[in-house]
């Protein structure tokens, strides 16, 4: 390999390690107040502009959890909403103190 093969594979190394390193954990964002759990089931964000790495964990998560949510709701024969509801209940009711869910539209700090 010549040199710059070897500085380009370093670089991309790099940016792929600093990417991760800064990429937040939905525990870390729910700790610092930036992520909460709704009713429906799904994550949102606590603030009206939140952060792109924010965003993108919401995304991710969420697409997941509904990816689960009808798994379960086609191998139990019942609707996408009654499981989202379901998990939104305990989600919220699992929520441990200090932690943010949104109540009647409301966010409140358990």
């Amino acid at each position: 390999m010549k040199l710059l093969d070897y500085i380009v594979i370093l670089t991309l190394s790099l940016l792929l390690f600093t990417a991760q390193a800064l990429a937040i954990s939905l525990d870390q964002a729910k700790a610092a107040g930036q992520v909460g759990e709704t009713p429906s089931g799904y994550l949102e964000s606590v603030s009206a502009s939140p952060a792109a790495d924010t965003v993108a964990l919401i995304q991710d998560i969420n697409s997941k959890r509904k990816a689960e949510y009808e798994r379960i709701a086609q191998k139990n024969g019942t609707s996408l909403m009654a499981v989202e509801a379901l998990a939104g209940k305990k989600a919220i009711n699992n929520t441990p103190l200090g932690q943010f869910v949104k109540v009647g539209g409301s966010w409140e700090k358990k």
